[in-house]
């Protein structure tokens, strides 16, 4: 498959500018996120079984279900933010669905994914969301913490990575037809990122489970990274030895690093990182190191350069 690199790809493929430039489009979404009800609508999604909040979440208010489930990257469906949500919906069928986890492992496998989250219970968790394109959300997840799901395989010595993978399927995901990127989406974590308390898999949101446009059925979160490093539709778990090249490492290694951890010191080479638009408000605000979990992941990278290894 084609691989288009950075410099070559259209700037209104990478990033949609319309947030900034269409004052109508960016009051639309802040009226949408000010006047609905933050209650999720049940028209697309299933209420998800009982699940207990627990206290990993954040004093921000959430952004609304709305804006949410319609202003998405996720580029299998489509280069522009809308896309998923006019795209996915209907064509997206997610069940059944198993996710295959190999390599240096001493249980590998394939899991069907019900199995795969059923033996740890549910948990709400309200974290901050940051994009590489510096605006961000705050979104009520609901999922498992990924460091117990990871233990059933029993990873072992030479395990130093751990390797995610998107469905490749461009019937049920059209975007893929177009060599936008290298398919099927690749993701990865060292494996101290990946056991970290914070690195979630997340099956729904606001209650209810997760839309096609969001990931579903099943994404990692990992708060404190931007958030092209919370893959979406996973289905391949790997343990590996060397850090995998990951998607946008290849496609653009000048600007998008293996860590990828929010840092409002280090700008992206065509805009600023050091603030961000929050959707749903008019002003912008400033940019937290790690967005705000350095007290929970700053031990991870004692000793590190983090403008080198961005």
């Amino acid at each position: 498959m084609l691989l288009r690199h950075a410099v070559d790809i259209r700037e209104s493929e990478i990033t949609d500018r319309a947030l900034y430039l269409d004052r109508r489009r960016f009051l639309t979404l802040a009226a949408g996120a000010a006047g609905l009800a933050l209650a999720p609508r049940p028209v697309q999604a299933g209420p998800l079984a009982g699940y207990r909040k627990r206290a990993m979440t954040v004093d921000d208010k959430p952004t609304s279900f709305e804006a949410i489930t319609t202003y998405n990257n996720f580029y299998e469906f489509g280069t522009d933010k809308s896309d998923p949500s006019k795209y996915a919906p209907g064509v997206f069928v997610t069940k059944p669905w198993s996710v295959a986890v190999d390599g240096e492992c001493g249980k590998p496998g394939t899991v069907a994914f019900e199995d795969l989250i059923r033996p740890v219970p549910l948990e709400e968790r309200i974290y901050r969301h940051r994009c590489v394109e510096a605006w961000s959300m705050v979104i009520p997840w609901v999922g498992v913490p990924l460091a117990p799901v990871l233990k059933r395989f029993e990873p072992g010595s030479r395990a130093k990575y751990v390797r995610f993978t998107t469905l490749l399927d461009p019937k049920r995901m059209p975007g893929q037809s177009r060599p936008i990127l290298d398919w099927p989406y690749r993701e990865g974590l060292r494996i101290d990122e990946a056991m970290h308390p914070l690195t979630f898999l997340a099956v729904g949101l606001y209650g209810q489970d997760l839309l096609p446009q969001n990931g579903a059925p099943l994404r990692l979160v990992v708060p404190w990274k931007y958030g092209f490093k919370s893959i979406k539709s996973i289905v391949r778990i790997s343990f590996v030895e060397k850090q995998p090249t990951t998607t946008w490492m290849e496609a653009g290694p000048d600007e998008y690093g293996f860590y990828s951890n929010v840092n409002p010191h280090v700008d992206h080479p065509r805009w600023s990182q050091a603030t961000e638009r929050r959707i749903g408000e008019f002003f912008r605000r400033k940019t937290l190191m790690f967005n705000g979990y350095g007290d929970q992941v700053a031990s991870l990278y004692q000793g590190m350069d983090l403008r080198a290894n961005f």
